[in-house]
Order: structure tokens, then C-alpha cells, then sequence
């Protein structure tokens, strides 16, 4: 229930997502953009969108006349229902800095996007975008069975089902003993969904076969399509091909001699060799796995004829997967949502994947220690790519790439209960105390880009001054 209470909590949430608008509208708001908020609110499972509270913190109530009066509340409901076919509830609140309403916007319809004159519409930070053709896809296809219970191959017999999935893997990765007989593997599988028995034998789901196949291509082209494809690349362009590896097997049978193959293929770390006297890999292994893990986990598996793929250059390593995240990439380190929840709990109890949330932790660690760049995310139009790169001096990094690692590196403080300051981030950098005053800067710098902010309940010493991810 929407109350005073309710508002008083929602003045203090850190930033506005997807289910949660601030509007003043001291005097009125147009109708057409709360036609459209309505729509990308709906988009995005339903919420509150709410006028008289300032949208930027600290948030204060400011008051709204914005559709003050009986007659006018119930004709926007009616052009609501009119326009966008929902039904929109409306609360009134007498807040004593003034009155505050809210518009309880309900989620669409399943399988069916609203759209406003045609526009399909989302929240994307402060603004109001395009839904991406992904996110309609998954859409329209709810309510259907998902992909991984759909079959990739029916009336297969018991033997069949043996020789076409890697079951001793499969025992093996969940620590568990190997059945005595050829029914026991078969329950198994049957009691985790896998594997489907019907009245003409055995159905074996997209599941099974993308993870324990022991070669895709012998259940279709199109899940053959989905296998991890390495290339690797001669110098930092893509014009000098050393090699180009498509996978065969599924994905948790052949996870770790994917992750092995790649790490051996990356250049040596001098940088590092010389503080440890050993040989290391460029890129840490621990990184790639985790990367890898992540692209084989949140890739849209209703896209035809994309795989993930895996591409070292001179200079870095894509990894890259078909589909828009859920979240923006700014929130990868302390949020998880997986799109594909089903599979990441199966990889997860295969020992695949970490504990939800914490992989992207482990690769901002990482690239920390191996003193790398900080890691790069980026979003296309119909990819989402993690990018690791080689080692850089401090001096040779660019402005973009400095700010990127002091937000990623109070991120990855906040998230460990710790805070940023002068002196972790020259640590991070592996700068002496000299160079103070430039990791200043650089702290300055994500300041004035909104990404960092200073913990006020600490100190207002700036030499002692601690720092928080702007989303705290």
C-alpha cells in the first residue's frame, strides 16, 4: 500500500530504476510524456512514477498541481485505458511540504509489449529508449515453453541417450558416484528435467545437449551454431588470423579445456614475471573462466545463429555473447539477474559458475593484482562484450581508462565493506606516495563523471577522505 511511510522510503532509494520515477511537476506535465513513462514503466514490469519530489538527491517533496482535480485525474485514467489499453491507479498523498502524486503503474501484459504510437519504450538511465529487438523477442516468447525445455532431439533410445551425452562428466561434476546401471543414469537425468521420457523413448531438452553433448552437431545445426568459437588474432586487428577454434562438445563438458586452451594461447605478463620470478600468463586464469562462464550463461539463446565468442588480440581479449544485459554494465559488480535462471543454477551446481554476483568481482580482482587495465563492458546493438586488457604503465593509460579503474576499484571496496581512498587507489595502481596528488586528479576525475561520490559519514578531511560507488 502506497503511504506516507512508502514515499518517505522511496525519498531515500540512492538512484531511480526501472520500477521508480520522480517528476516536480509543481504545475502540470504533459500528457504525452506520461503516456510514455506509463509504457516503459509497463515494459519493464510495472512501478510507481511519481510528481511533487524533486528527481535529483537528496530528494525533497515539492508539490504537485499537476492534474489537481477530480475531473482531471479521471480523464488522464481514461486516456490511459483509451491509449495503452491498462489500467492505471492514482494516489493522492498530503505530504506537509505538499501534495504528491502517484501513478501505480501496472506490469504488461504476458508475451505482449505496450508500445506508444508505434515505439516500443524502456528505461535506459534518465532517458526513454527503444526496446532492443532481443528484449522483444524474449517477450513475445513468454507464456511459450523456454528454450533449454524445448527438445533437440526426440525418440532416442537409452542407448542412444548414452552415447549422445557425456553422463560420466556429468556424475563427475556434481561429485556424484556413477550408477551401477544404465536406469540410474537414466532417473538422474530424468529427475533434473534433461532428459523426458515419452511414449516413443527418450526426449532430450536444449538443456542436456548444450551442456553434455559430446558433439552439438550431432543434434542439429543450429545448436552445433551455439558452440564457444575461439579465434586468435596476430596482431590488434583482425586482419592476420592465427587460428580460428570452433567448439564441438557442450558446455560444461567442455568448459575446462575451453578455459585451458585460451589461457595457455595468451602472451606472458613480463610485467609481473619480474616481481615473481615466474612465468605468467597475460591475461589471469581466473578472469577468463569467470568471463567465459558469463558469456555462456546471460547469451540470448533465442538468437539464431550466434554463438559466444572468444577473440585474443596482441593487446586484449573479447569475449563476447549474443543479447543485452538486463542491467546497465555500470551495475555489474554488486547486481545479478540472469535472463537464463535455470541454467545458471545447473552450472553453478556443476561447479561451472561462482555464487550469484560474485564472478565480475573476481575479474575486477584480478586485474587488479596481474596490475592490467581495469576491464571494459560494453553494449552493443545485438552483443554484450567483456574486454581484458594487457599491461599498461600508469603513465601510458588514458584519461577513460584511469576513471574506469577508480570506479571499478571503489565498487569493488564497497562490495568488501571497505572504501576507497587516496591510498588504496595508488595501491591499485602500483603508485608510491609521491603521486598523491595525480590519483587526485584521477579521484576528481569520476567525481565529475557522477560514478564516485565521498562517504560524508566518514570525514570531511580531504587528505583522509573515503569514497563510494555513486549508487550507494
Amino acid at each position: 500500500m502506497t503511504n506516507l511511510t512508502t514515499l518517505q522510503q522511496w525519498l531515500t532509494t540512492p538512484a531511480e530504476n526501472e520500477h521508480l520515477e520522480f517528476k516536480e511537476a509543481k504545475q502540470q506535465f504533459d500528457t504525452t510524456k506520461l503516456l510514455r513513462y506509463c509504457v516503459a514503466l509497463a515494459n519493464e514490469g510495472g512501478g510507481h512514477l511519481v510528481f511533487g519530489v524533486s528527481d535529483k538527491p537528496p530528494r525533497q517533496v515539492v508539490g504537485s498541481q499537476a492534474f489537481a482535480t477530480a475531473s482531471d485525474l479521471n480523464d488522464i485514467k481514461a486516456r490511459i485505458v483509451d491509449k495503452l489499453h491498462i489500467r492505471v491507479d492514482t494516489i493522492e498523498l498530503m505530504h506537509p511540504s505538499g501534495r504528491v502524486l502517484v501513478f501505480e503503474i501496472p506490469s504488461r501484459p504476458v508475451g505482449h509489449p505496450l508500445d506508444f504510437d508505434g515505439a516500443y519504450l524502456m528505461r535506459a538511465g534518465e532517458d526513454l529508449v527503444a526496446m532492443t529487438p532481443d528484449q522483444l523477442r524474449r517477450i513475445f516468447a513468454e507464456g511459450q515453453p523456454d528454450w533449454f525445455s524445448q527438445p533437440a532431439k526426440k525418440g532416442v533410445s537409452p542407448d542412444e541417450v548414452i552415447a549422445l551425452l557425456d553422463t560420466q562428466a556429468y556424475f563427475e561434476l556434481s561429485n556424484l558416484p556413477y550408477p551401477t546401471s544404465r536406469d540410474g543414469v537414466l532417473t538422474r537425468l530424468s529427475g533434473e528435467e534433461l532428459i523426458l521420457k515419452t511414449s516413443s523413448g527418450w526426449t532430450i531438452t536444449n538443456l542436456a545437449a548444450i551442456l553434455l553433448a559430446k558433439r552439438l552437431d550431432a543434434f542439429s545445426p543450429s545448436l552445433a551454431r551455439k558452440a564457444p568459437r575461439v579465434v586468435i588474432y596476430g596482431g590488434i586487428d583482425k586482419t592476420d588470423t592465427r587460428e580460428d577454434k570452433p567448439g564441438v562438445k557442450g558446455y560444461a563438458v567442455g568448459f575446462e579445456s575451453l578455459v585451458e586452451f585460451v589461457h595457455s594461447a595468451a602472451p606472458q605478463n613480463r610485467s609481473i614475471e619480474q616481481v615473481v620470478r615466474e612465468e605468467v600468463k597475460m591475461f589471469p586464469k581466473q578472469a577468463i573462466r569467470e568471463l567465459i562462464a558469463n558469456a555462456l550463461v546471460h547469451q540470448d539463446y533465442q538468437a539464431s545463429g550466434a554463438s559466444v565468442m572468444i577473440e585474443m588480440y596482441s593487446d586484449r581479449l573479447e569475449i563476447s555473447n549474443p543479447g543485452i544485459p538486463p542491467i546497465s554494465v555500470d551495475r555489474f559488480i554488486d547486481e545479478f539477474r540472469s535472463l537464463n535462471e535455470r541454467l545458471a543454477d545447473l552450472m553453478r551446481r556443476l561447479g561451472i559458475c561462482e555464487e550469484k554476483g560474485s564472478g565480475i568481482d573476481k575479474v575486477i580482482k584480478a586485474a587488479e593484482v596481474y596490475q592490467l587495465p581495469a576491464p571494459d563492458f560494453r553494449v552493443g546493438e545485438l552483443r554484450t562484450t567483456a574486454m581484458l586488457f594487457a599491461h599498461q604503465d600508469f603513465a601510458a593509460m588514458s584519461k577513460t581508462d584511469r576513471v574506469r579503474a577508480c570506479y571499478q576499484h571503489c565498487c569493488l571496496m564497497y562490495v568488501s565493506n571497505q572504501r576507497m581512498s587516496n591510498q588504496s587507489l595508488r595501491e591499485r595502481f602500483g603508485l608510491p606516495e609521491s603521486k598523491a596528488a595525480t590519483v587526485s586528479l584521477v579521484i576528481g576525475a569520476a567525481k565529475d563523471a557522477g560514478l564516485i561520490k565521498a562517504d560524508e559519514s566518514e570525514t570531511n578531511s580531504t587528505r583522509y577522505a573515503r569514497y563510494l560507488p555513486f549508487w550507494a
